[in-house]
């Protein structure tokens, strides 16, 4: 298959990439400049030229591909950023709807395709996957499945806007992954930024008695999940989260050792004024499971903890200043 990747670069989407490959498709993706445009051409994959705001060039690549990925994140997303996004989730969408029917002639078997590749018996919607973020569920949701009614406030409510284009789009397979922290191979803003910041501050913090729990998923699980999406696409919402959870306090205990420095507790207050009311949602809980991924996809995460990769695997500490 040919699958078009938006955010082929960044932390996930440059190892989805490596997947991608790995498994034996060719892979296009988005390039906003000629290094990330060599980065690709490195990685095996065909670059793209252009940005999320081009959403002429992100219709054309999605009408031509097999399967679109959206996997760029931006966590701290700005009025401006939000449309962006939403207007490039709608561009693909419209593109991947587009051609539909192109890469054989539905309801008959082996008919070649216009891009000369076998055709399937009944060709179907091109599947599309979108990735999510556990955030949209909100502060300390109850309901953590699927099925839920997302809250009108969260830390990411542009991903459930971008998750709703995805999942009423016509003639397309619309999949929305809900990832938990994605961590491994020293990668993800939020530990990397907490490790940048105890060798700064002299300490590694947590908030309040720091108990408060998420569960991660590694990022190469990550994008096994994805291939299979990709390879079986089932229409719908899946959470991929790993098995091993982790405290805000045990992570903070972890970079410590990693950085040499002693594990704080902060008042909620204090990391307010300091990091603003953003900071909230690192005093959250989250309890999602994976059981559809599971059993829709016959993914099995490994078990691979977060604590453990920071004090002893992929992350190091930076210089002290």
């Amino acid at each position: 298959m040919q699958i078009f990747v938006i955010g082929g670069t960044g932390y996930f989407g440059s190892v989805l990439v490596e997947h991608l490959r790995s498994a034996g498709h060719s892979v296009t993706a988005l390039a906003r400049s000629e290094q990330s445009a060599a980065r690709l051409r490195a990685a095996g994959a065909v670059p793209v030229a252009g940005s999320i705001t081009d959403t002429e060039v992100l219709r054309t690549a999605a009408a031509s591909a097999d399967a679109v990925v959206y996997a760029a994140s931006d966590y701290a997303p700005t009025a401006q950023s939000t449309e962006d996004e939403l207007a490039a989730v709608r561009a693909v969408t419209a593109g991947a709807a587009e051609a539909a029917g192109t890469n054989g002639t539905p309801g008959t078997p082996g008919t070649p395709g216009s891009n000369g590749t076998p055709g399937t018996t009944g060709t179907s919607p091109k599947p599309v996957v979108y990735t999510s973020t556990g955030l949209v569920y909100g502060f300390d949701p109850m309901d953590v499945t699927e099925d839920a009614v997302l809250p009108e406030v969260s830390a990411q409510p542009v991903k459930a806007q971008a998750e709703r284009i995805v999942l009423g789009a016509p003639g397309i397979t619309g999949i929305a992954v809900r990832a938990g922290l994605v961590f491994g191979r020293g990668g993800t803003g939020l530990v990397t930024g907490l490790i940048d910041a105890a060798v700064a501050n002299g300490a590694a913090t947590y908030i309040g008695d720091g108990a408060n729990a998420w569960y991660p998923v590694h990022v190469d699980d990550l994008a096994d999940l994805y291939v299979r999406a990709i390879e079986h696409p089932v229409a719908g919402v899946v959470n991929a989260v790993g098995s091993v959870p982790f405290t805000f306090r045990e992570l903070a205990e972890a970079i410590g050792t990693l950085t040499g420095t002693p594990s704080v507790s902060v008042p909620l207050e204090v990391a307010e004024a300091q990091m603003g009311p953003a900071v909230r949602t690192l005093t959250t809980s989250t309890h999602l499971l994976a059981t559809k991924a599971r059993a829709t996809y016959g993914w099995d995460p490994s078990e691979r903890s977060l604590v453990e990769d920071v004090r002893n695997g992929s992350y190091t500490a930076p210089s002290r200043p």
